[in-house]
């Protein structure tokens, strides 16, 4: 594995094509918002969209607003307004929905009217009343909503694609799936170059929304590669933005689903390590650091890093070892022995008498 400056390493940089070098500072899952009990207390400005439904934003996106037929990736956690009842979270599923505006289900109705006036990154709560929703009779399957409920979304608008795209992800091929992906990917690459980095995570979460659980499944042989060799550098790159933005927990998420598919990815392999040294779990790290060593010998990022982590663990030592010191106190030093001049005085007499029997008695002989 090539290596860079010293404080600079690949294993940290950007995957896929046009490889990026980055500081070494610091599926489909999203931070997930606020505490994931009731419905989040947002005090902006309400906007009303149309009667029945109303918006108040809690993070700005960017960019345009989808147009009719746009697909749009998002996650959403929903609640009925009158019991707070939380009956749908797409966060706790690690899947963003994919909504084609004009052609939702009619119960969603309401959530794509709120949804069709956000921006790419955008975060909101959306008020929805019942007629566009689950209607005067409610659903008593999945998702179990009661009659005429009004309901409140949670929505974070991941990103869209305009009706150039030309079909939702069900009605596509495979090389048009891992095509409308990798496109995904390189927007995210150039967005990352720009340090634009929640945008470019935006971007790999939407190429990795092309490739859920359910259609990697049924992938075999060329296709399941072609697909990994898109999806698990989202992944990494991911990893590498959140590693770079301090969420740690996040970014050891992300290299973990690489390794679920390729245990001695070494790149997964030392950003995890990167992260959980972050975070103080510092066994877990040297583990996996020595674990990638094994596959890149040579590399001297990952040996910096080991040796990192033992100037690490000899500091902890000397630290604890001065608080110890501190609660015991300091080792109490040996007192001298006090001389008894009697004692010598009486073993110097012994010695000389003896000296003078054993004279005599050669003497007599």
């Amino acid at each position: 594995m090539e290596d860079v400056q010293e404080q600079q390493s690949p294993l940290l940089g950007q995957d896929g094509e046009n490889e990026i070098v980055v500081e070494s500072a610091p599926s489909v899952h999203r931070e997930p918002p606020q505490d994931g009990n009731g419905p989040p207390k947002v005090d902006s400005k309400e906007e009303v969209l149309r009667d029945k439904v109303k918006k108040r934003i809690m993070k700005e996106g960017h960019g345009p607003i989808p147009s009719k037929y746009s697909t749009c990736f998002l996650h959403y956690r929903a609640w009925t307004e009158s019991t707070q009842h939380k009956f749908e979270d797409t966060w706790d599923e690690q899947r963003p929905l994919e909504m084609i505006l004009g052609k939702e289900k009619k119960e969603m109705t309401g959530l794509a009217i709120g949804v069709s006036s956000m921006k790419a990154g955008e975060r909101a709560l959306i008020h929805v009343g019942w007629e566009l929703g689950y209607g005067i009779e409610g659903n008593f399957s999945f998702p179990n909503v009661p009659p005429s409920a009004d309901l409140l979304y949670e929505v974070e608008l991941i990103g869209f694609d305009e009706t150039k795209e030309g079909k939702a992800r069900g009605d596509m091929t495979v090389e048009e799936r891992i095509g409308a992906a990798d496109r995904r990917k390189m927007d995210g690459n150039a967005l990352f170059k720009e340090e634009k980095l929640e945008e470019a995570m935006q971007q790999y979460e939407m190429a990795i929304a092309y490739m859920g659980d359910d259609f990697m499944f049924q992938l075999f042989g060329k296709y399941r590669d072609m697909a990994l060799a898109v999806k698990n550098p989202c992944h990494l790159n991911m990893a590498a933005s959140l590693i770079k933005l301090k969420r740690y927990e996040e970014a050891i998420g992300q290299c973990s689903v690489v390794l679920a598919e390729d245990e001695n990815n070494v790149k997964a392999l030392f950003r995890r390590a990167k992260a959980r040294a972050e975070l103080g779990q510092t066994d877990a790290a040297r583990e996996d650091f020595l674990k990638a060593r094994k596959f890149a010998p040579q590399d001297k990022a990952i040996a910096r890093e080991l040796r990192l982590l033992a100037e690490h663990d000899k500091a902890v030592y000397q630290k604890q070892k001065e608080i110890y010191k501190g609660i015991f106190g300091p080792t109490p030093e040996p007192k001298p022995k006090q001389t008894n001049w009697l004692i010598i005085i009486w073993q110097w007499l012994l010695s000389l008498f003896y000296s003078l029997f054993r004279r005599e008695k050669r003497k007599a002989a």
